[in-house]
Parts: C-alpha cells; sequence; structure tokens
C-alpha cells in the first residue's frame, strides 16, 4: 500500500462567514486560499506525487490547481470525497443551527447524527475510507507501495479519514482538528495504517517519503519490498 497526503481545501469564501456551505456551487477560495494554494507548490517540494484525486467541490480543484500544473499532474475528482452533504442544514447561519437538538448529536454522537434532507455522518465516513482505500490499492498497483499520492478533501471528511486510520471511533472524531490548507499523512500497509501527520503547516514533508528498500544482498527482486506494518518497538529513530 502506498502513502496519502490528506490536503484541507485553502480558506473558502465560506470559511468564517458563519454560514455551512457543503456543497453550494460556486464557493470559491479567498485571497487567503489562493495564497494557499500557490504555497502548496513550495511545501511539497521534494516530494514525488503519483497522483492527485480531489473532491469534486470547486475550492478543492481550485487548491491543488498550481500544484497540478507545476507538476504535470491531471485532477482526478472522485465524488467518495464530496463534502458531507447537509440537506437542509446546508447555506444556515451556524449561530442558528447550533440551537437544533441534532447539533448536541453531531458533536457528541456523530455516528448517529443524520442531517435532514441529506447523509449521516457514519455514511459520510464509510464512502469517505472506501474511497480513499480504492484509491490506494490502485496507486499502488501502478506505482508500486513506496508511492506518494496526494488528495484534497473537506474538513469533515479528512477528519473521518484520519479516525478510521487511528482505530478512533466516529463519536471522537471531533477531537481532531484539520484547518484549512492543512496537510495529515497516513501510510496503509498490509495490516495497519500510520498516522504521519496531522493539521500541519509548514513542516519539511520530506520525511514522510518512504526510502526505498535496499535489495538483499545477492538477489534481484522484479519488486521492492512492501513497507512493514509492524511498528518500532520505542519509537521511530527518524531518518
Amino acid at each position: 500500500m502506498s502513502t496519502v497526503i490528506l490536503l484541507r481545501h485553502g480558506k473558502s469564501t465560506a470559511n468564517g462567514s458563519g454560514v455551512l456551505a457543503g456543497r453550494s456551487p460556486k464557493v470559491n477560495l479567498d485571497d487567503t486560499g489562493r495564497a494557499q494554494a500557490e504555497n502548496l507548490v513550495g511545501r511539497l517540494d521534494g516530494v514525488p506525487l503519483a497522483a492527485l484525486v480531489v473532491s469534486p467541490m470547486l475550492r478543492c480543484k481550485q487548491t491543488v490547481g498550481p500544484l497540478a500544473a507545476a507538476r504535470g499532474l491531471a485532477k482526478v475528482v472522485e465524488p467518495g470525497l464530496s463534502e458531507v452533504d447537509y440537506g437542509d442544514w446546508t447555506g444556515k447561519e451556524l449561530k442558528h443551527l447550533a440551537k437544533e437538538p441534532l447539533w448536541r448529536v453531531v458533536q457528541a454522537h456523530a455516528s448517529a447524527a443524520v442531517f435532514p434532507g441529506g447523509e449521516g455522518l457514519a455514511q459520510m465516513q464509510a464512502r469517505s475510507v472506501a474511497a480513499v482505500r480504492a484509491h490506494d490499492r490502485r496507486i499502488a498497483a501502478e506505482h508500486g507501495d513506496h508511492a506518494v499520492w496526494l488528495l484534497c478533501s473537506h474538513g469533515d471528511v479528512i477528519k473521518s479519514i484520519l479516525a478510521d486510520a487511528l482505530g478512533q471511533h466516529l463519536d471522537a472524531f471531533q477531537r481532531i482538528v484539520v484547518d484549512p490548507a492543512s496537510i495529515s499523512v497516513v501510510r496503509y500497509t498490509e495490516t495497519r495504517p500510520f498516522v504521519m501527520r496531522v493539521n500541519d503547516h509548514g513542516g519539511d514533508l520530506r520525511g514522510i517519503v518512504p526510502p526505498e528498500p535496499k535489495p538483499k544482498r545477492g538477489k534481484k527482486t522484479d519488486r521492492a519490498a512492501a513497507p512493514s506494518s509492524d511498528a518500532v518497538i520505542g519509537g521511530t529513530t527518524g531518518r
């Protein structure tokens, strides 16, 4: 399996407006978000990318636009990574939604939360995790187990993917923070994922790239050995 960079889209015109944009059309990046998209090219310098997979929402496509141009990569649109369908909550002010009984369910018992006229958070996690793992298998098959790829999606979607990778119940996913333009990283292996970054805003990301395995003396293989699923006892020593 390979390594996936989970990128939340840059700051949008809806962020900070006090309105739940959800799947509202034509929500663009604002000036800060556009700068974040441009800066992404430098942040990922030195990190080879096998593929770019994005939510269908415009703000995600805009966020990876400069990176796609710089790397000569096509954007693969994945509906399974789209924003939560908030249904009747879409476009309403958060201060009013916070008074709804469902608000407390979303905060404390997310797995039971189903938005009126929309989808449930458990449903969202199921389709987003399925999409991530499907693309990860595809990319590993095409580029090898040491491939790195990038996914651009939304806050709750990425939080749910991280909760799954951490073996954490969805009811606790609100403990995870994922800011606009932040990067989180998961490396999938045969038996377990490893969470390598969460809500990173500016660290050197070259360290997430798996080292090429050294072939055993006197042996030749057609395919590089897959990264181990075993955790290092006592913690990793870095590279």
